[in-house]
């Protein structure tokens, strides 16, 4: 297959033109959409949209009574899905909690939730990625900047810009407890990177990302571009929808606020894994899921 988005093979970065749609569902049907035409032309714009108060008060707190009855289940467990802080052994995300907790599993198949996806990318979908980021308060380090396609193309061999990540906030976001930041726009441009693959990358880089990190001149562009960066803010149950190609990170939490959240991906169907582009071996099943695809009608 032809690599459209070529990213760590050569000594220069380069940003190249988006080459998909972002939103995959002609847009002439938005009055057949789950989202009013003003969400699809922000989301459309800016490469993401959150949507406040999604979950009820009572969702939240069962999904906040899960996430930590799971941390407490884990905190001495030995388990390659269990990602450690860099220079502690708090839990900093437990990874494949769709498909290894049946709680999670009917969070990850919501019909409201299936409804947008399906919209947004054409297709039926289906998990590629899930996880619970914590960041606890005075404790919880950085995520560094970074657009999630780069990584998957390059290292899982997702093909094609056809995917949507979907973060729950399960504790409230404030502009200073390490919030998710991302780049309005950025959705629209590919920045290739710099730096071969190493083997088994993915054993460092989800605790800390050293290769697929975009070069300070790209970052300064794409803000440039976009108008600066942008921090959704809101209570715990709010929803943020970013597009698989948008510029994203978050800084770390000196505060006494938490903030965690639950993290998934939906995939087009149309848009399954092949082999990594970068030519290393594919990533564990737990962190992109190749076999156990289960598209919703098959979930249930």
């Amino acid at each position: 297959m032809k690599d459209l988005y070529p990213s760590r093979k050569n000594d220069q970065p380069e940003i190249l033109d988006r080459k998909d749609p972002v939103i995959h569902t002609e847009r002439s049907q938005d009055d057949q959409a789950p989202l009013s035409k003003e969400q699809l032309d922000s989301y459309e714009k800016n490469g993401f949209l959150q949507i406040e108060n999604f979950f009820s008060k009572e969702e939240v707190v069962n999904m906040q009574k899960a996430i930590f009855e799971l941390q407490d289940a884990n905190r001495d467990v030995t388990s390659d899905k269990v990602i450690r802080e860099p220079e502690s052994e708090d839990i900093r995300s437990i990874f494949h909690v769709h498909n290894d907790d049946n709680y999670f599993k009917e969070v990850a198949y919501d019909q409201r939730i299936m409804d947008i996806v399906n919209h947004l990318l054409g297709s039926d979908v289906y998990i590629h990625q899930s996880r619970i980021n914590y960041k606890p308060g005075f404790k919880g380090k950085e995520f560094d900047w970074h657009s999630d396609f780069e990584t998957w193309h390059t290292e899982d061999g997702m093909p094609r810009m056809r995917a949507v990540s979907l973060s729950i906030a399960l504790s409230d976001n404030y502009t200073f407890n390490g919030p998710l930041m991302l780049i309005p726009g950025s959705q629209n441009y590919y920045v290739s990177c710099v730096g071969a693959t190493p083997e088994d990358n993915y054993k460092e880089s989800l605790k800390k990302q050293k290769f697929g990190v975009p070069d300070e001149d790209s970052l300064r562009w794409l803000t440039e571009q976009g108008g600066g960066i942008s921090v959704p803010t809101g209570k715990a149950g709010s929803i943020t929808l970013f597009e698989s190609n948008t510029m994203h990170g978050s800084t770390s939490n000196m505060t006494p606020y938490p903030r965690n959240n639950l993290f998934m991906v939906y995939n087009s169907v149309e848009n399954a894994l092949v082999e990594p582009f970068s030519g290393s071996k594919p990533r564990p099943e737990y962190i992109a899921v190749r076999e156990g695809i289960r598209t919703l009608t098959s979930a249930k």
